[in-house]
């Protein structure tokens, strides 16, 4: 009350902000309201939500990005909770899309998310549902998938940012069509894979053994027989005697199976693959001249040692971390048989009832009973060959092909991605970067470079992408041929070759598919057929056409292509003449001239294995830098966008 007027002082209204309305404030003055307002109208997809997807969709939906799909396949395990943080203890064995969505809609409510738990490789998402989307974001852990979204935004035309992370080291890509280099543009690692008969005869590592639990043992008596990926067939025919022994005793083997759940079953395989296989092995005395034959156990005679270990059952299946006496090891092979043996029995019956296809396990690391079957069979046989035996810890990890993934490098490799998607958002591929994260003795290291070109010569992205729409109920091979390509494509009366990923489906010596509907050939909606062009004086690039079903029916012709009167199929690039040598008259030495001289910044890079580059060092005044432990260099192009490298000195 004012004394002095008699009136009551009315109080400072404050109006009152949402926090999405505030963070949105934020953020248009963090990014400029042209770059705000291309994020919240955009609409991206991200692929996997893991170590990494886990952090990049928080920061997606933290920045504002108006609608985010989330597809992933896997649902969530204990072990991911140390580095996935947005699930929790209560969503384990529940979907990591769906979970992931309901925990990020809380940071923004603004922002539409939508969780696919599904393959990325399924039908439903096709090329057409790929082209909705601003942008694509890969967050994926296994090359086939990250290969498959590779070829699937080539197709429709939607930038990809690809990431990734293996312990310490990140990286993250920029990928658009015609733009700059794919993700096969540079040649990938090939997983890992050993000689059969070191496997089955002559292990000398611990990996060795556990490859054969994994891909042999467990596959002939719970799987499918023997996993042919990893195994290394090519010495086979200089061992033709030593292969036809390991067929037979895998022969052997699938009798025993057949004796699953019995009471004798534990002692049949036991003796089958630890003494009556390694006596055979023994026999061969050649094999072991420069080094110790393995030394065969009976199943009876280790039990009889084993009795303490049996009545401490539960604590030694409890200690993963433990490296297992060979006493112990058999009483978790024999547990573990116990209960792959139930499992086995029970789906026989479903099998019977008709409710499910087969009775079929195939080892997961996140799977107890096949982990434990692994661990133990791999240790009582790396003791038999004098090798050392390892915890269940850690043969999870190398059964597993687990790389240790570190929380904050997911989280540095998520935040450069969303600073590379502002790029995209506002065309300016000129900007965008490729950039490593790597442990760089003793300091770390942070480099960007400029994006690489499109490799001429990759399978992927060096042919010319088309499309056509295609009524699948009536197309033929030689409407494809005679109508599409020849006259709608323009190679006329060029020899042409067309082939799929299982072969040859035509070429001017094979022409008896030509009458067969494309259907018929296995083609479908979202297919890929290449077309290779025979000409030897101006032939065309590969032209890699993705077949889309027509929605509507297709009166004129049964194969259509999208937008052909701005298709121009570009010829091959002459290739560059390789070195000559030339011989210096003078001294008569024969000096080799290079077909290219190399860019001082050209670095052999692969994109999938980090590689530490190298910090550029200025030209001009190098004394002046101080020999400080504590100095941060940053280094600039010419042209002032940043594309160099930091190091900040980390060992305080």
């Amino acid at each position: 009350m004012d004394s002095a007027a008699g009136t009551t002082s009315a109080a400072p209204v404050v109006p009152v902000i949402a926090p999405s309305q505030a963070r949105d404030q934020f953020n248009a003055q963090s990014l400029g309201r042209g770059l705000n307002a291309h994020v919240k109208q955009a609409r991206v997809l991200m692929v996997g939500a893991g170590g990494i997807g886990c952090e990049l969709l928080k920061n997606l939906v933290m920045t504002g990005f108006g609608e985010v799909h989330v597809v992933d396949l896997d649902t969530i395990d204990l072990s991911n909770l140390n580095r996935q943080f947005l699930f929790r203890q209560e969503h384990i064995k529940k979907s990591k899309a769906l979970v992931a969505k309901e925990v990020a809609e809380k940071f923004n409510p603004a922002v539409k998310i939508v969780a696919h738990h599904a393959n990325i490789k399924d039908a439903q998402f096709s090329i057409e549902w790929f082209s909705g989307f601003t942008m694509v974001f890969n967050a994926l852990d296994n090359l086939d998938a990250r290969r498959h979204v590779n070829k699937m935004c080539l197709a429709a035309d939607v930038p990809l940012i690809e990431s990734g992370t293996t312990g310490f080291n990140g990286q993250v890509q920029v990928i658009k069509k015609g733009v700059t280099a794919c993700y096969d543009c540079a040649p990938k690692e090939t997983p890992k894979t050993f000689p059969v008969c070191t496997i089955r005869s002559t292990p000398s590592q611990p990996i060795h053994c556990i490859v054969w639990a994994k891909s042999y043992l467990l596959n002939e008596i719970f799987g499918v027989s023997e996993d042919e990926s990893a195994f290394d067939h090519s010495a086979d025919a200089d061992n033709a005697q030593e292969i036809a022994e390991l067929k037979r005793e895998a022969e052997a083997l699938r009798n025993i199976r057949d004796s699953v759940g019995s009471p004798e079953f534990h002692e049949m395989l036991f003796d089958k693959v630890f003494n009556t296989d390694i006596i055979r092995l023994r026999s061969m005395e050649g094999m072991w001249k420069a080094r110790k034959p393995p030394e065969p156990i009976v199943y009876k005679d280790l039990l009889e040692k084993a009795a303490d270990a049996l009545a401490s059952k539960d604590v030694i299946l409890k200690n993963d971390q433990k490296v297992w006496s060979l006493e112990e090891n058999l009483v978790v092979f024999k547990d573990s048989l116990d209960r792959l043996s139930q499992r086995v029995l029970e789906m026989k019956k479903e099998v019977a009832e008709g409710t499910a296809k087969d009775a079929i396990i195939t080892f997961d690391k996140d799977d107890n009973d096949t982990l434990d079957f692994v661990a133990a069979s791999a240790n009582i046989r790396s003791a038999l060959f004098g090798i050392d035996r390892k915890s269940k810890f850690d043969i999870k990890q190398m059964a597993g092909n687990i790389i240790p993934a570190i929380a904050t490098t997911n989280a540095i490799v998520a935040g450069l991605c969303v600073l590379e998607a502002f790029k995209v958002l506002r065309g300016e591929y000129d900007k965008a970067r490729e950039v490593f994260l790597t442990p760089f003795a003793p300091a770390r290291l942070l480099a960007s470079d400029r994006s690489r070109e499109p490799n001429p010569d990759c399978p992927v992205c060096g042919a010319f992408q088309t499309r056509a729409y295609v009524d699948l109920s009536r197309a033929t091979l030689n409407d494809l041929v005679e109508d599409f390509l020849k006259l709608q494509l323009g190679y006329g009366d060029k020899e042409i070759s067309v082939s799929n990923e299982v072969g040859i489906l035509y070429d001017p010596d094979e022409t008896d598919n030509l009458g067969k509907k494309l259907i018929e050939l296995g083609i479908k909606s979202d297919s890929f057929l290449t077309v290779t062009d025979e000409d030897d004086e101006e032939p065309f690039v590969n032209v890699v056409v993705a077949i889309q079903e027509a929605k509507e029916p297709l009166e004129d012709r049964p194969i259509q292509g999208v937008a052909l009167g701005d298709i121009k199929i570009p010829t091959k690039p002459k290739k560059t003449p390789a070195p000559t040598e030339a011989r210096s008259p003078s001294e008569g030495v024969t000096e080799v001239l290079p077909a290219k001289r190399p860019h001082p910044d050209e670095t052999a890079e692969d994109a999938e294995g980090v590689v530490a580059k190298k910090a550029r060092t200025t030209a001009t005044a190098p004394a002046a830098v101080p020999d400080d432990d504590d100095v941060v260099v940053v280094v600039e192009e010419d042209s002032g966008a940043w594309s160099g490298a930091i190091v900040i000195d980390d060992s305080d």
